[in-house]
């Protein structure tokens, strides 16, 4: 949910930066924007709702069968933990992801105009983002 909020803060953060007062200035803009933006914040609520509830429901029926087959009550809580994730890679990842972002759109605004070169440019700097998240994980799952 923060990775939602930030994303949508940056976008309207970047919009009232370059705004030109006359560009939006039309009101069907705003309202199509408006509406849009309305449409697709009402989906991804539901579906997080919906997401949620079946994993509270399927979480809930594997307790009761678990407690049926009589598994000790320390091994069903153990079992329905939620998982521990590793922090530092989830962060490391991210920084590889947006500094290949920041090269790429740094080099298509070298390399003007925009065309099809700037989609193959940003391609090849995700990937080898994501090829340098890559091998800092093999090297440092080595002995």
């Amino acid at each position: 949910m923060k990775k939602l909020i930030i994303t949508i803060a940056a976008t309207v953060a970047s919009l009232v930066a370059k705004a030109d007062p006359d560009q939006y200035s039309d009101s069907s803009l705003k309202f199509e924007a408006l509406h849009l933006s309305s449409t697709i914040l009402t989906i991804v609520i539901f579906s997080v709702v919906i997401l949620a509830f079946i994993k509270w429901l399927l979480d809930y029926r594997l307790k009761n069968k678990l407690i049926e087959k009589g598994a000790p009550d320390h091994v069903v809580s153990q079992l329905l933990q939620p998982v521990a994730r590793d922090n530092k890679n989830v962060t490391i990842k991210w920084f590889a992801l947006l500094m290949g972002l920041g090269t790429g759109l740094s080099f298509v605004d070298y390399f003007q105009p925009l065309g099809i070169h700037s989609l193959a440019i940003m391609s090849f700097s995700l990937a080898a983002s994501f090829l340098g998240y890559y091998v800092f994980i093999n090297r440092r799952e080595k002995p």
